[in-house]
């Protein structure tokens, strides 16, 4: 049986933690002289229900098993979207539910893909708020309430377990609040000092929080139209490839770096085949630009900008990939199927997965010709289980099924096949810039609402990596134990 009432009071929990986090606009809008009634009501009325339902079911104490443990993170994005569109709404900036679902699920999810035509025009406590969305579900809003929950009287391991992206389970410390806990001082000093390079390279201050918040969730929401080119400094531009990468990078790796155990990151497999494909594509990739006869230095830091950019899901833009040639767009629309490191806050499959699939690949040749031989599967030192190989080969099956089924049900609905493989492929990788009428320079207005619609549907599917959501829909989720 399912405990409803302790789900309930974990959805009141989680909306004040919204709440609280909307009050930073409300203060950006009173300083730049604007109505902060939006933000302010929003911000009451997600409180008001939030303790509402906390409260009402604040005597339950049920432990949340597997099942509950899917089921909250579920609830939780779709409660966060509902109520994170609020502020959009009530201000009239961003009037129909579709638009402002599409809005506040891409920031949610860390997508990036805008309906907005003229970012530059939002109110300033607007845009805040709609930074602070992709750095909320940078990390997870999971592992933030995780590692406060035992303050509340709540256990946390089931949500860390369906929330966290990625097949690894590795832990900095045995108490999963701990490591929680731990992974978020990483995150938010890591947003601090993002904020203050990019504030001392020349953005003003509410630019430079902006960005950092959105650098670190790799979200790619900007605050300028033109997103990240409108930024002409090579000193910006180099400080957000940094902070993409190290976005990208499993922030236990980061950890660890960080205490000095250097011999635990030189044993992540997967860390130094994320670092060597990113510079590998980005050399591939420096040709055809240089051709163009732009500075060499310049060149280099398109390629180097465009892939870090686009293989840790942030989606920032400083050039238009789609001008040079078939080849560059095909490569990058290649990189929408990669994505960042495992306990990272990038979306994408992985690396993880794709080293696993490709050194499996390449050992079962070495089994076929010794088929008695035992050849074990070895990722960071450590025995890859037939289970982990099995989960990993069914997750890559039902991705590319979901990718090729949600491309057919958007061409269905009228979009050309080029527009709608890009518009699936990176909302399902959340990524933002795709390729066809979704490219870097273009934005996603022009989608009728019910492709709005199931576009947030697959930015959610990817950014909770598809069993979290699909194991809903499967008939013995809901029998009773």
């Amino acid at each position: 049986m399912i405990h409803f009432k302790e789900i309930g009071k974990i959805m009141g929990a989680l909306l004040v933690l919204i709440a609280l986090l909307m009050l930073p606009g409300v203060g950006f809008s009173l300083h730049f002289n604007e109505d902060p009634w939006p933000v302010l009501s929003s911000a009451v009325i997600t409180m008001i229900i939030g303790m509402t339902l906390f409260f009402s079911f604040s005597k339950q104490d049920q432990n949340i098993r597997k099942r509950e443990g899917y089921l909250i993170v579920a609830l939780s994005w779709v409660f966060m979207a509902g109520f994170g569109m609020l502020p959009y709404i009530l201000s009239h900036e961003i009037v129909s539910f579709e638009d402002a679902l599409f809005e506040t699920m891409s920031g949610l999810t860390t997508t990036g893909a805008s309906i907005l035509t003229d970012i530059e025009a939002m109110p300033k406590g607007l845009l805040f708020w709609r930074s602070m969305t992709q750095w909320i579900g940078g990390l997870g809003i999971i592992v933030l309430t995780v590692a406060i929950f035992p303050l509340l009287g709540i256990g946390g391991i089931e949500l860390f377990v369906a929330e966290s992206p990625g097949p690894t389970s590795d832990k900095v410390h045995p108490r999963i609040s701990e490591t929680a806990k731990r992974l978020w001082y990483v995150y938010v000093g890591l947003t601090v000092l993002a904020m203050l390079l990019y504030w001392a390279g020349g953005m003003n201050f509410f630019d430079a929080i902006n960005h950092a918040l959105t650098t670190l969730a790799t979200g790619g929401f900007s605050t300028k139209n033109a997103s990240m080119a409108y930024y002409d400094s090579a000193f910006i531009q180099y400080v957000a490839i940094l902070f993409m990468f190290l976005a990208g990078t499993n922030f236990t790796v980061i950890y660890f770096g960080l205490i000095g155990k250097f011999k635990r990151v030189l044993k992540s497999d997967e860390f130094k085949t994320y670092g060597l494909t990113l510079l590998g594509v980005a050399v591939i990739l420096y040709f055809p630009i240089a051709a163009t006869g732009i500075d060499p230095e310049l060149a280099f830091r398109k390629s180097l900008f465009q892939v870090v950019s686009i293989v840790t899901t942030t989606g920032f833009v400083t050039d238009d990939y789609t001008q040079y040639s078939e080849g560059v767009t095909f490569i990058c629309f290649m990189l929408l199927f990669i994505g960042g490191c495992a306990g990272s806050t990038a979306g994408g499959i992985k690396f993880v997965r794709h080293l696993t699939f490709i050194k499996n690949s390449w050992l079962e040749f070495k089994r076929l010709v010794h088929p008695r031989a035992i050849v074990p599967l070895i990722i960071n030192g450590d025995r890859v289980t037939g289970r982990i190989i099995t989960h990993i080969m069914n997750f890559l099956l039902i991705y590319l099924l979901t990718f090729v089924l949600g491309s057919l049900a958007l061409s269905l609905m009228g979009y050309d096949l080029v527009t709608s493989f890009g518009a699936v492929a990176t909302c399902l990788a959340n990524v933002g810039p795709g390729i066809g009428s979704v490219g870097p320079v273009d934005n996603f207005a022009f989608f009728s609402p019910a492709a709005k619609i199931f576009l947030s549907v697959i930015m959610l599917l990817g950014r909770l990596e598809l069993y979290t959501l699909l194991i809903l829909f499967t008939p013995f989720f809901w029998r009773a134990n």
